[in-house]
């Protein structure tokens, strides 16, 4: 998904003198990117790259970087816990990482609690008070089926909604998801749920606990979806073996959100047609890796 031009004049505004000099076409579409880099020995973020050591691909070609930081901006957040049946002996360990989880938030960051079964609740609308945060986490209770599929959509729209109504508030977007079985309740597909995620700027990080009444298969299921919902929007997915392994899982999340550069840059392929174009970013630095969104749809010539 692009950026227009007042977006990104915003975030050269966030980037000093250097990059405000900088003359833009009106009606340019500009590709903005939040990228993780890990050390690929030790896994560890590398927070020391320069804007000269990453390159930046769509379908093939080489583009050219026109904003650059590795200064850490304001997140707004969507935590999502499954609250189905199965999670009944799991939902306390799974209270207590997630409040730990926003107790590491900054002042200026903005998150929302969503809960899930059979339906979907916001049980706490974007804000950065982490006390009624964690009052709206400790209300959980585990009840029902899953209907993840659906709580993934709706967080989507409701940061997409988020980001409409402060466009001056610039803010990178995440989903945080703990599951520990297959959809079984939504009334939404899988494919509808990626589409709508691939037209986002949002990092869709995975957590999936092999429920007790879940069959393998099923489960595998639910694995390839979380690993395809992640990896296709620059978010990382974990399967986790106890519960207990949770809090370690929500700090990992945490140091990545904090970890991130941002780059954007402006398409070479002046096409206008809304066709997918594939993203690859790689760093010069030997033996490390980076992680983005694996592309995004090009606007069409009657976009706003």
């Amino acid at each position: 998904m692009t950026r227009r031009l007042g977006l990104f004049l915003l975030l050269i505004a966030l980037s000093g003198a250097a990059l405000a000099a900088q003359r833009f076409r009106a009606g340019i579409d500009v590709v903005s990117l939040n990228v993780t880099v890990t050390d690929a020995a030790t896994l560890k973020f590398v927070r020391d790259l320069s804007q000269g050591e990453f390159e930046v691909f769509e379908d093939g070609v080489k583009q050219d970087v026109t904003f650059f930081s590795r200064s850490q901006q304001p997140i707004a957040l969507a935590i999502l816990m499954d609250t189905s049946a199965s999670m009944e002996d799991k939902i306390q360990l799974a209270q207590e990482a997630a409040i730990g989880f926003v107790r590491r938030l900054r002042a200026e960051d903005l998150a929302e609690i969503v809960d899930f079964d059979s339906k979907v609740d916001i049980l706490q609308t974007f804000t950065n008070d982490r006390a009624a945060l964690e009052r709206a986490i400790r209300t959980t209770n585990a009840d029902g089926s899953t209907a993840i599929y659906h709580a993934i959509y709706i967080s989507l729209k409701e940061l997409r909604k988020q980001a409409a109504q402060t466009e001056a508030d610039i803010r990178r977007q995440a989903i945080v998801v703990l599951s520990d079985g297959e959809d079984t309740s939504s009334i939404l597909g899988y494919e509808e749920v990626l589409d709508l995620a691939k037209r986002s700027e949002t990092g869709i990080y995975t957590i999936g606990l092999r429920g007790t009444d879940v069959s393998p298969r099923g489960f595998k299921e639910a694995e390839f979806v979380m690993r395809q919902l992640a990896q296709e929007t620059g978010g990382r997915s974990f399967f986790p073996q106890q519960a207990t392994e949770l809090p370690r899982i929500y700090e990992q999340i945490s140091d990545e959100l904090s970890s991130q550069y941002t780059l954007a840059y402006t398409s070479r392929n002046p096409r206008r047609d809304g066709a997918w174009r594939r993203i690859v970013v790689r760093v010069t630095r030997p033996n490390v890796t980076a992680r983005t969104k694996q592309g995004y749809y090009a606007a069409t010539s009657s976009a706003p």
